[in-house]
């Protein structure tokens, strides 16, 4: 269930993981910055302790609300202990929003201008607003997303990759934008992380919203496994790629011997569509094995 928490002038919540009710979800607004999102802090966690944060990102056209119920994350939180936000992108589309990816157009063909919210700064102040109020520990912040929200995770991998220790996307891996004369292949100067990027991406083998071989809309277009070589590119990894069967009809490409142990794995499953396919105890495991120092 959710529950809203409206403490403090304008329905401001201050030191928002420690008020309301722990193991319920409430919405709050961080950071001053008039967009509320949901957070759900498990019971069990001590107020005065900095948690690890995941930030779950929903598709184009949805909302945190939705994301969450589709996700299932607040169970793996209870579970493993991290702090959860919900947050609802910036750009209206229809009864949701739609990510600001710079150059990328949202699911109703414009490419976010001037005018548009600025997403990445919005994200960036979540984060910072949190560990202020000693809420979370800053080297511990990961993000995942689902479809378009995959794709802003991606995009935040290459773009603030301080701030964030490892990316999980869902149906969304992203390497940079496809280049213009060979949308077939991620054009490298649209993602240059100044850091290694540990990086779990899931999808299926049948998703025809972004296909794993390539196509669908003009910003998906190249493969996953060449998102996949990409990432492991700019993470220096040494070593030829391993295929191993994981569970019954999922497999994962795992590339590794990478700077900073930044490992690359991207798991498939077979007969998969476009819809949350994380295995998000597998999700948890990955990243939390990351941080910013």
């Amino acid at each position: 269930m959710f529950l809203s928490w409206l403490l403090g002038a304008g329905g401001a919540a201050h030191a928002a993981c420690a008020v309301g009710v722990p193991g319920v979800t409430g919405r709050v607004d961080i950071g001053q910055t008039g967009r509320p999102l949901l957070l759900h802090r498990p019971a069990g966690l001590d107020p005065a302790a900095a948690a690890p944060l995941v930030i779950l990102l929903h598709g184009s056209g949805g909302t945190g609300a939705k994301m969450l119920q589709a996700s299932r994350l607040e169970a793996t939180a209870d579970r493993a202990g991290f702090i959860l936000v919900a947050p609802d992108a910036g750009i209206p589309v229809g009864a949701g929003f739609a990510w600001n990816i710079p150059g990328v157009p949202t699911v109703t063909g414009k490419i976010p201008d001037a005018s548009d919210a600025d997403d990445v700064a919005y994200l960036a102040r979540i984060v910072d607003s949190l560990a202020e109020d000693g809420c979370i520990d800053r080297a511990r912040v990961y993000v995942t997303g689902l479809s378009g929200g995959g794709r802003m995770a991606s995009w935040l991998g290459c773009v603030e990759p301080a701030r964030y220790a490892a990316i999980a996307p869902v149906v969304g891996l992203r390497a940079g934008n496809p280049t213009v004369g060979n949308p077939q292949e991620p054009d490298p100067a649209t993602c240059t992380p100044s850091l290694p990027m540990p990086v779990i991406a899931f999808a299926g083998d049948n998703d025809k919203v972004n296909p794993t071989q390539g196509g669908g809309a003009g910003y998906w277009q190249y493969t996953m496994h060449a998102a996949e070589q990409r990432w492991a590119a700019l993470n220096g990894c040494q070593t030829a790629p391993i295929t191993r069967w994981v569970a019954a009809g999922v497999y994962e490409e795992r590339y590794s011997g990478c700077r900073g142990e930044a490992e690359v794995v991207g798991r498939i499953t077979v007969g998969g569509a476009h819809v949350w396919l994380a295995d998000n105890d597998a999700l948890w495991a990955f990243v939390s094995r990351y941080r910013r120092d």
